[in-house]
């Protein structure tokens, strides 16, 4: 058993995942998001190694024939895909590690990873959801449609998560979700990895 924690964290697009976790980034330590590579275009404001590393198909579609992937999956044409040895490095290093992935990638990562910690977010409706796409302004109407219907796919699969947060209210859903990172860390196999001195001092 590693020191951190791997989580996947998985929601249809539109539900508030990425301000989630960005909250929850901004309130702990400790804790990081696996940068994911992906073949798709930058779009405005991000930066390649930051929010993604930006590949080729080419040079994917090697990473996969290299097994450097620990998951990937296709989505709306693009390839997106998860470094198999940036994940486990810093793992051991005490870091918990959050991916970011939708329900396919999530059951490739838990053939490989028993120990993972899944969190599927919901929306508190469909209606809501494509709201919350229209006002990102970022897509066309037909773009927006063809995200609803595969939010409606992926709602069904939260019945594969241990953890099921309902993003209704922004700060409620926060509180829900660090309540699931600190449990984690006061489960008993982590806490002997992380403070072996200690227990054995009061074992003495």
């Amino acid at each position: 058993m590693a020191l951190g924690t791997l989580y996947i964290v998985s929601a249809p697009s539109g539900a508030g995942k990425t301000s989630l976790i960005s909250a929850l980034l901004a309130s702990s330590t400790g804790i990081e998001v696996s940068v994911s590579h992906t073949t798709r275009d930058m779009r405005e404001g991000e930066i390649n190694g930051t929010h993604y590393h930006f590949v080729t198909k080419e040079v994917f579609e090697q990473g996969i024939d290299a097994s450097l992937f620990l998951e990937h999956a296709n989505v709306f044409g693009n390839y997106y895909g998860t470094s198999r040895s940036t994940v486990h490095q810093r793992l051991e290093q005490g870091i918990d590690v959050i991916l970011e992935i939708d329900w396919q990638g999530a059951q490739q990562i838990r053939q490989l990873e028993p120990d993972v910690c899944s969190i599927f977010i919901l929306p508190p409706s469909i209606q809501e959801l494509e709201q919350r796409l229209q006002k990102r302004n970022q897509d066309a109407d037909e773009v927006i449609q063809r995200r609803v219907a595969q939010a409606k796919e992926d709602v069904t699969h939260f019945t594969e998560y241990d953890h099921v947060v309902i993003n209704d209210d922004f700060e409620q859903a926060l509180e829900n979700l660090l309540s699931i990172f600190t449990c984690q860390r006061t489960q008993r196999d982590k806490v002997t990895l992380r403070h072996p001195e200690l227990l054995d001092s009061l074992l003495k």
